[in-house]
């Protein structure tokens, strides 16, 4: 419940921000283009009538400016752009009408605020995603390589791609055409440093996964079969603290749930409405098809990672193991696509995580 004498509401950018704040005691408005600059921001702040509270929408700004409000006490809502609603006859939109539009609904306590990371797992969540961001550099590289070969008419039959075997079957190939043979060198060398790149991350990761902050929510999600460290990791550092979902919410928050358009006694649903956590999500989805294939009894890997957790973890997982095959089961016995029921699959996942994940050891 707002409690604040003055609201503030901020239109940030990355060179300018624009400033609007009522006093509710006086009617007093105060407005200021001010300079992207934090400092600034936070003594334009702290000059208005206190106590104030402050609201900017999430971007690509960060949360710097938020931390800095909260050091010296100034409550600040960090709000969610794509849950904030407009007004269908509002065609007018500048970046004072948005800061005072911020400031009214912070008033009303109408702002949906998103979680505020700590500093830890923000830095935690940006190792996660720079090697997601080099495994997908690296799939367009080797696809880039193997399709400049292709033209070439030279095809790799001699097993499974992107070995030891086959890395050294493409550094034996040589053109005699100059502008092929240095396009094919430059392309072989990205794909060999993005390797390299991929290497160096996964053993930051998962000396960060063994810390003490992350390793026993780690070493519980490792117990789900397709669930490595890394992507226990990932998961870990994506959603942060669990205990804001139950079993049903976390679905909705990572946009794995059926969009809806209902309406009197008509109920419309459609795709998933991909909402949320954009990493989390894939990871779960790719998880889950780990889970179509039978499940008897673990893999060397898994039977390593269960024998080291805890017993109700590890009753827990493999139920979960068990329960994820049924899903698939009972999915293809309805002949759903498996597109379909991959994301049903991990919907459940999901829920599976949050209950390990929130378990003690």
């Amino acid at each position: 419940m707002f409690s604040e004498r003055t609201s503030v509401g901020l239109d940030v950018h990355a060179r300018s921000t624009t400033a609007w704040a009522l006093d509710y005691e006086t009617g007093e408005v105060f407005s200021e283009r001010l300079v992207a600059n934090t400092a600034d921001v936070v003594a334009w702040v702290e000059a208005l009538p206190q106590p104030a509270a402050v609201a900017y929408e999430a971007g690509p700004t960060g949360f710097v400016l938020a931390r800095a409000l909260d050091e010296i006490g100034i409550r600040c809502v960090v709000a969610a752009p794509s849950k904030m609603e407009r007004p269908a006859g509002d065609r007018v939109k500048t970046d004072k009408r948005d800061a005072q539009r911020l400031a009214k609904l912070l008033h009303l306590d109408e702002l949906p605020a998103v979680r505020v990371p700590a500093i830890e797992q923000e830095a935690a969540r940006d190792l996660a995603r720079a090697r997601d961001d080099v495994r997908a550099d690296l799939m367009r590289a080797r696809h880039r390589l193997s399709k400049l070969l292709l033209r070439q008419g030279v095809i790799y039959t001699d097993g499974k791609a992107w070995t030891a075997v086959h890395h050294h079957w493409l550094t034996s190939h040589h053109f005699e055409q100059l502008g092929l043979r240095v396009a094919y060198d430059e392309a072989l060398e990205t794909v060999l440093a993005l390797e390299a790149r991929r290497t160096r991350l996964d053993a930051a990761i998962t000396k960060l996964a063994g810390q003490p902050a992350w390793a026993p929510v780690v070493a519980r999600l490792s117990c789900l079969r397709g669930v490595g460290t890394l992507t226990a990791f990932g998961l870990a550092v994506e959603i942060g603290d669990w205990h804001r979902f139950t079993g049903s919410t976390i679905g909705a928050f990572l946009g794995l749930v059926p969009c809806e358009d209902s309406s009197g006694s008509q109920r419309r649903q459609g795709g998933i409405t991909k909402t949320g956590n954009t990493h989390a999500r894939r990871l779960l989805v790719e998880t889950a098809w780990h889970h179509r294939r039978p499940y008897r009894r673990p893999g060397v890997a898994l039977r390593a990672r269960l024998d080291q957790a805890p017993a109700p973890v590890r009753q827990r997982a493999e139920q979960g193991n068990r329960r994820l095959h049924q899903r698939w089961t009972n999915l293809d016995a309805r002949r759903k696509r498996s597109t379909v029921s991959a994301v049903a699959v991990a919907r459940e996942l999901s829920g599976w995580c949050w209950s390990l994940a929130i378990m003690e050891d």
